[in-house]
């Protein structure tokens, strides 16, 4: 007999009526060779503290760090969890074949292999590996099952994952707690949940410094076109003043007309942030309702697989997209255009380089059908995203005209849509535009043209940082904190983002379930108690989006077999060890694992601090491009440059304003993006040396401040 595992017992019905298996058991389905049965998400989990050691259960700071000799798996302790449990053990144990039928991703793989670990599975594993649930796409994977052997990586990194959450969380939360909390509630500590909410408090702290300072801007209008003065805003009243006076004792002349046509190229599809983000935008959902909404659509076979974080579909899904369309009866008027001719096989949209384990997000050409009003929202986007996809790109006319009034110059610019292009399947959708997206036809103008103009005066005030949104929280949990407009580029960062698409709405809901963050409208604000979180936690590593973003790439790179699980836990490890020793006796690292020692051994605990590490040599080309994420090598004897610079461009020079950088400021500028204080920059006109801190902006380039 075949037994096959399914993650939820409606996809293991859905399973079991393709493969023939419909006579129903307690606890499975059986027919035709095959017994299906299924789990309902996590049954087991990692072994908590008090499972090891009875001295663990007490929280006590004598007692850290906590370091498993190896980290055990056990059944959750519910009623439910352990009867379904023993089910499936029992199948297992008679099974000439176990399927993993779990859902294609790591968390999947992770669920299904602690189960088939403490059933005690000896049969061969086959593995199950499709990205929707329809008929066809079932039918399809079980004539092409795979070993299960293939996906060991997989688990490897969802292994690593659980345990260095386990490692940090744990110990940390225990640690701060005790060392900090004087009795109050738990200082609770995450991998990825401190840096997220590192970047909230961070933004609140810029908001609450922020003083509003009045500005002044000279415009003027000819032939009913606003043109703004290309010079710095005034900062006093009296400058605009006089400003104005001069304007108006000359004539406004046109210098420069020019008019190029450019493309707007279509939308990407959906990756599972990207579909978060956008329903945020504009339905106002949270990240953990999207998802929710997401994995109903993914379960009523309406939609692929949603848990994924490309843009892109395989080169060999192009022969199915007519036939999706097709489906599509509700959207007939928009797919009418596109079944008319071939679908074009555009690699922005086809690009097996960019899929590794699922393509993005898009409809099975199912027509929906007794589906909620929310739902429904959810769909929409999906389907006209797919739709707009292979539209035509969108021609516009870009125009820029400069001007002058005397010796002061201005500028105005518009933008005119010759032809519309993918924009036609969001006409009528105001929410589609982005801010001052808008329209702006130019008349024309002729180089030397001049004549009389009406100037005036433009007052306003500086406007503080703006609040994250859930959507602008998760493009910085994807970037790692970078401000990245770019697609392009955001691509690039996203094996360093903070967290997987899967756990990120996850994460935000854990940061207003522990009253660390609160929301105001859509706007997402730290609470008092999570800025005194963020402030007692000294330790940079525990806080930076960007060497948390460091750890994920890592365990992307053991889902391809790249980086060894064991280095990654073995990391955690000392970091844990390094953590307590600095909260507890505040003092340098005092214990390092010896390289030859297995992770699974016992590391030794300390008590007190012990003989002083020699301080570790700083590596600079060992770091990684704060950019593009490649490797730094050294450009001669006058820069650190990507490796990639050619399509990068990024170069951080050895010496700036008359001072050469040690090694110890370049890791910071990289690693945290600023310096500390350094001692006698030379700015140019300005004969006394300055001590200010050297920092990267989030376009990468440098500059100084106090």
């Amino acid at each position: 007999m075949k037994v096959c595992i399914a993650e939820k017992p409606s996809v293991a019905r859905d399973i079991a009526k393709v493969i023939g298996a419909t006579q129903a058991k307690d606890g499975y389905m059986e027919g035709n060779g095959y017994q299906v049965t299924w789990t309902f998400g996590h049954l087991c989990t990692l072994k908590e503290p008090h499972d090891y050691t009875e001295k663990w259960k007490y929280w006590r700071l004598e007692d850290l760090p906590m370091i498993p000799s190896s980290f055990g798996v056990k059944v959750m302790e519910d009623s439910g969890v352990q009867k379904q449990f023993h089910v499936i053990s029992r199948l297992v144990q008679g099974a000439e074949e176990v399927i993993n039928c779990g859902d294609a991703g790591q968390e999947g793989e992770l669920i299904q292999r602690w189960v088939l670990l403490k059933a005690k599975c000896t049969a061969p594993i086959k593995r199950l590996w499709i990205s929707s649930l329809t008929e066809e796409a079932i039918r399809e994977g079980f004539q092409k099952l795979r070993d299960g052997n293939q996906y060991n990586n997989l688990y490897a990194a969802g292994s690593a994952r659980a345990i260095g959450d386990w490692l940090l969380g744990m110990n940390a939360t225990r640690l701060f707690t005790k060392k900090f909390g004087q009795g109050k509630a738990t200082l609770s500590i995450g991998r990825v949940q401190t840096p997220t909410l590192a970047m909230l408090v961070q933004r609140q702290k810029e908001m609450d410094a922020f003083k509003s300072d009045d500005y002044w801007e000279l415009k003027t209008t000819y032939k009913e076109t606003e043109f703004s003065a290309t010079i710095d805003r005034l900062t006093s009243q009296d400058k605009a003043e006089k400003g104005l006076a001069y304007l108006k004792e000359h004539p406004f002349e046109i210098t420069s007309f020019e008019q190029k046509e450019g493309k707007e190229g279509n939308p990407r599809l959906f990756d599972l942030t990207g579909l978060q983000v956008e329903s945020n935008r504009k339905n106002g959902y949270s990240a953990d309702e999207t998802l929710k909404l997401i994995q109903r659509l993914y379960e009523g076979k309406l939609v692929t697989y949603p848990r994924v974080d490309t843009t892109y579909l395989s080169e060999d899904l192009h022969p199915k997209i007519h036939g999706i369309l097709s489906g599509m009866k509700y959207y007939s008027q928009l797919t009418a255009p596109l079944l008319a001719k071939p679908i074009p096989k555009s690699k922005t949209v086809f690009d097996d380089k960019k899929v590794t384990d699922h393509h993005a997000i898009i409809p099975t050409g199912i027509v929906p059908s007794g589906i909620t009003p929310q739902e429904q929202h959810i769909y929409d986007l999906i389907a006209k995203r797919f739709i707009a996809a292979f539209y035509p790109e969108c021609k516009v006319s870009n125009t820029t005209v400069l001007g002058k009034v005397g010796t002061l110059e201005f500028k105005a610019t518009g933008k005119q849509i010759i032809e519309p292009g993918w924009r036609e399947v969001y006409a009528g959708d105001v929410t589609a535009k982005k801010e001052g997206e808008e329209e702006k036809v130019m008349p024309h103008f002729t180089e030397g043209e001049s004549g009389p103009h009406e100037p005036k005066i433009h007052q306003g005030k500086t406007s503080p940082p703006k609040a994250f949104t859930e959507a602008t929280l998760l493009r910085a949990m994807e970037t790692a904190g970078k401000q990245v407009e770019d697609e392009e580029m955001r691509e690039l960062l996203k094996d360093n983002g903070i967290g997987r698409p899967s756990t990120r709405a996850n994460i935000i809901e854990t940061l207003f379930r522990r009253r660390y963050i609160e929301k105001k409208k859509k706007n997402l604000y730290a609470t008092q108690t999570g800025m005194d979180l963020i402030d007692t936690i000294q330790n940079e590593l525990l806080k930076s989006p960007e060497l948390t973003g460091d750890w994920e790439r890592k365990l992307r790179l053991i889902e391809k077999g790249e980086y060894a699980a064991e280095t990654f836990k073995k990391e955690l490890i000392q970091m844990v060890v390094d953590l307590t020793n600095e909260v507890i006796f505040n003092t340098q690292r005092v214990i390092s694992i010896a390289p030859e020692k297995p992770v699974e051994q016992e590391v030794e605990k300390v008590r007190k601090p012990r003989e002083v590490k020699p301080k570790e040599e700083i590596n600079i080309e060992a770091m990684t491009c704060p950019k593009c994420k490649q490797h730094l090598l050294k450009k001669g004897n006058s820069a650190y440059g990507c490796s990639n610079f050619a399509v990068c461009g990024f170069k951080l020079p050895f010496e700036m304003l008359g001072k050469k950088l040690t090694e110890k400021q370049v890791f910071e500028l990289l690693s945290k993006g600023k310096t500390a204080k350094i001692k006698g920059f030379m700015i140019p006109g300005n004969p006394v040396p300055v001590d200010k801190k050297l920092v990267m902006d989030g376009t990468f380039n440098l500059g100084i401040e106090d």
